[in-house]
């Protein structure tokens, strides 16, 4: 997959990708703000054509992402790691936890956990209402459209985009996961345009998102200080939201993105403990357990239950059909966002982390909160009931008010609402300023006036679909948005599993020739075996930029150059080439050698600064120069410091002859890297 990598030396704009996505979603901003009454019932329309022709497509793609990212976690290729085979996680759990449920859940949670129980109890897909089993099923509903089946296609795009960016270099975008299957295809239209779709969905998913935060916090509002419903302050809401969320995407993911998760958690923990220990504790203790086991033993009903005999339409657009597109309008973003702040975990760790860690926390939220309103209605408070069915953002508030310490909750539940709102936004902007980048390095972002362009556009659409008919119609337009990148999801899958096949088959085809430290240290007979104290100073030497920069030229250089100018007489057209430096100055070194139609062989020495190892700096302080060997399937996780010309072109060999034994390994019908 060498013909993708990251070339650029600066980080640029990819301006078809930014003016397509820009532009349609302005145009509807407009559109929806110039004529609101055409905008809502032409959504209303595609709404009811995907939902009698796809309704049944969502829920198999659904049930096909979750099994699909299972057994990638749990077959052999769960050991294979985001990154090189030494590369470990930037991020602790805690943070890293924190993180994917703040990007992946936004204050929609809030909204869902008290209104949907309520609603599914009053008025349920099937059974009689108002009874003891309609509250059990509203809470498993409930915690069915938060649960795994969403987590696993955040988990699905995370895993893919983070494996090409961080284990073969490639860009972090979506084309990169495409390019197995397409090949350089992916480099016009056809990659522009699932960019595009994926730009598009995400604003939408995350507009939807905003849109019912911004009606709930404006409630809230009202609720504490009696300020008024309506357009006025809910533009001043978004207003305030855009500038919080363009400070924070401004300070970058461990600043300003990571700080705000953290607190964002917190404060939600606080919120549950409030309500846990202020309501009747043994009850809400009971609930818990019950609802996991409810959701345990109904998962795989659930998830196929199409209600083919006595569908229930309206339901099904306003609950499943509707999760199911909002998770996928989302995936692309929190996925990217979720690839970005992972490197160096396996994906084994990476796809059991995703789906749960946020969703343990999700389950302890809903139950908490939705079992407490199912009890309120069901002790005979109708009117809590009607509320929280008819006017869902005031749900929330409302039964807080149920119990004591009200302005000290609701307090807390709008400053963790807030934040919600914040961190969906914000990592919004930033996912989607790197969607319209053409950026040098998996670890870079996009420009400032990028993401800040792309938080003022998200608040734009939001007001706009508000002014149009509310949440309803952000409903229906991410249900619409979401069906297109739907397909995209399944090339992504077939080439994820192909990439992740062909790298098993590299590592099995490894164990037919020696390693490469042991190839690279034998002598020839009669030779003397090398000084063990030069070889003892060379373990513990830790060289500087210069050192290793010295040794690239003096030692690398003319080993690979001797190879080449070997491969070269044996008619085959190798090459020698300097790759363009990291941001760093670093210098790269690449031997790339042709292997007919098959994959070519790909050998290249990085020069890598490391974090000293603390057998020689206690504290962790200093940097040192790794010369690390990196393949076409990327790091290899060892260092050439030290080597001599004879052992690098040992080194060479080995990896060339693997190389070979690969190839031989593939059936004449199986697809190589970059076909």
């Amino acid at each position: 997959m060498t013909d993708l990598r990251i070339t650029e030396e600066t980080d640029t704009l990819n301006r078809t990708v930014f003016l397509g996505s820009a532009g349609c979603i302005l145009a509807v901003a407009c559109w929806a703000l110039l004529d609101g009454q055409t905008a809502a019932a032409a959504l209303g329309r595609v709404l009811g054509w995907i939902s009698e022709g796809f309704g049944w497509y969502y829920f198999l793609a659904a049930t096909l992402y979750v099994a699909f990212v299972l057994v990638i976690a749990f077959s052999r290729f769960g050991d294979i790691r985001l990154g090189p085979d030494h590369a470990r996680p930037e991020f602790n759990l805690f943070t890293w936890g924190a993180m994917l449920f703040a990007a992946g859940i936004g204050i929609d949670l809030m909204f869902f956990s008290v209104a949907e129980p309520v609603t599914h109890l009053l008025a349920p897909p099937e059974g009689e209402a108002g009874t003891l089993e309609a509250a059990r099923q509203g809470v498993a509903w409930t915690l069915f459209h938060y649960g795994i089946t969403g987590w696993s296609m955040y988990a699905l795009m995370g895993a893919a985009l983070g494996y090409f960016a961080y284990r073969h270099g490639l860009p972090l975008s979506i084309r990169s996961a495409l390019y197995p299957i397409f090949g350089q295809r992916i480099h016009g239209p056809l990659g522009h345009g699932v960019e595009i779709a994926a730009a598009l969905g995400t604003v939408f998913g995350i507009a939807t998102s905003l849109g019912i935060g911004v009606v709930q916090l404006n409630y809230g509002l009202k609720f504490m200080f009696d300020i008024p419903e309506g357009i006025l302050p809910q533009a001043l809401l978004i207003l305030l939201s855009v500038m919080m969320a363009t400070l924070s995407t401004v300070s970058g993911v461990n600043k300003g993105i990571r700080r705000l998760s953290e607190l964002n958690v917190l404060l939600a923990i606080a919120l549950i403990g409030f309500v846990l220990f202020s309501g009747d504790t043994v009850f809400l203790l009971n609930g818990l357990v019950l609802n996991i086991g409810d959701y345990l033993s109904g998962f795989a009903g659930m998830t196929l239950n199409t209600f083919a005999f006595d569908r229930p339409v309206d339901w099904l657009n306003g609950w499943t059909l509707f999760f199911w597109a909002w998770w996928v309008a989302w995936a692309p973003f929190v996925g990217l966002f979720l690839a970005r702040i992972s490197r160096g975990r396996t994906l084994r760790e990476f796809v059991v982390g995703t789906l749960v860690i946020p969703f343990t926390f999700t389950l302890v939220w809903i139950s908490i909160f939705g079992n407490s309103a199912l009890d309120v209605v069901l002790a005979g408070n109708a009117e809590f009931g009607r509320v929280a069915m008819e006017l869902p953002e005031r749900a929330f508030y409302s039964l807080l008010a149920e119990y004591p310490w009200v302005g000290f909750s609701t307090l807390l539940a709008t400053l963790t609402g807030l934040l919600f709102y914040v961190t969906s936004a914000d990592s919004g902007a930033l996912v989607l300023g790197n969607f319209t980048s053409r950026l040098k390095d998996p670890a870079s972002d996009a420009p400032s006036w990028l993401r800040i362009f792309w938080s003022l556009a998200i608040g734009l659409l939001t007001l706009a679909m508000l002014m149009v008919g509310g949440v309803p119609t952000l409903q229906n337009a991410t249900v619409i948005m979401g069906l297109p990148f739907s397909f995209v999801i399944f090339f992504i899958m077939a080439g994820l599993y192909r990439a992740l096949r062909l790298e098993v088959l590299r590592q099995d085809s490894r164990q037919h020739g020696l390693a490469g430290y042991l190839s690279a240290r034998l002598q020839p007979v009669g030779v003397a075996a090398p000084d063990w104290e030069q070889r003892l100073v060379r373990a513990i030497t830790q060289p500087g930029r210069e050192q290793a920069s010295q040794m690239l030229e003096a030692v690398c250089r003319p080993a690979l150059a001797e190879v080449c100018s070997a491969l070269r007489r044996q008619g085959l057209p190798a090459q020698l080439r300097d790759s363009p430096a990291t941001e760093d100055g670093l210098p790269r070194l690449v031997l790339d050698a042709p292997c007919g139609e098959a994959a070519p062989f790909h050998y290249e020495i990085r020069v890598s600064e490391a974090a000293m190892p603390t057998y020689v700096a206690a504290d962790g302080a200093g940097r040192y120069c790794r010369l690390e060997v990196h393949l076409a399937e990327g790091g290899q996780g060892y260092n050439l410091w030290g080597f001599s010309r004879e052992q690098v072109i040992a080194d060479v060999l080995d990896q060339y002859e693997r190389h070979l034994h690969y190839l031989q390994q593939l059936s004449p019908d199986a697809p190589s890297p970059g076909t």
